[in-house]
């Protein structure tokens, strides 16, 4: 079954707008853990308007399920951090300073030198590789050269086109799945996935490994529950 790997950043945005440590990331995460979530995954970004820094150290010390921390990997911070935590997976995402959010995936053609060197330092220190790319067979096939262990898709663009013309929507991601089966990449998605496109999503794409959410997951928790609705996207993903 597809992982289910529950992004945090959410939380320590709500604790951070008031001071003080409430709600409190770590408790939320082993929370998410005890209520089945497969993952933990944390965003951190150099002006800590969410997670911060050592939010990263705490978590690590106490999830027990797979850690996942995305970032962009052209800050030197982000690469002493993870290499300080060693996580499960670290994702490679191109944000640019400031960014509100991740909106696009790399160009692995352009930049597949510097992929690959940096590939090639997570995997030395044990780290499993994920590279954040959009649904265009051309950049999952360079994707591959770089020696990452996954992608992740991003979906965004499925999920605008979700609630018009599902078919259509599914269909760049699903010929993208294809490609990285092909070339033998592992497969995770991610970006505005909610418990309306979900199930679709995960029934339509070969291979899916994992699925980080966090936005939408955190606010259906302020109507369900928390550990309602994360019972619900692991239904979603079983369906």
């Amino acid at each position: 079954m597809t992982k289910l790997s529950v992004n945090i950043n959410k939380i320590a945005t709500l604790r951070n707008s008031r001071g003080g440590n409430v709600p409190n990331v770590l408790s939320t995460a082993l929370s998410c853990e005890r209520f089945g979530a497969e993952g933990i995954t944390v965003h951190p970004r150099p002006d800590e308007r969410h997670i911060r820094y050592q939010d990263v150290y705490d978590l690590k010390a106490e999830i027990t399920t797979e850690f996942n921390i995305e970032g962009n990997c052209q800050e030197q911070k982000f690469i002493d951090l993870v290499l300080a935590n060693k996580p499960t997976q670290v994702t490679l995402v191109p944000d640019i300073l400031g960014q509100i959010t991740s909106n696009h995936g790399w160009d692995t053609i352009k930049h597949q030198a510097y992929l690959k060197e940096m590939v090639s330092l997570f995997q030395n220190e044990g780290i499993r590789v994920s590279i954040f790319v959009d649904p265009i067979e051309e950049m999952v096939e360079a994707a591959a050269t770089t020696g990452t262990d996954r992608i992740e898709l991003y979906t965004e663009a499925y999920a605008a086109e979700y609630g018009f013309n599902k078919e259509k929507a599914i269909k760049p991601y699903f010929k993208a799945a294809q490609k990285a089966r092909e070339v033998g990449l592992g497969l995770n998605a991610g970006h505005d996935l909610d418990l309306n496109n979900l199930a679709y999503f995960n029934q339509h794409i070969p291979g899916l490994l994992e699925v980080s959410i966090g936005h939408a997951l955190i606010a259906d928790a302020l109507y369900l529950g928390l550990e309602e609705t994360i019972k619900r996207y692991l239904a979603a993903l079983k369906a």
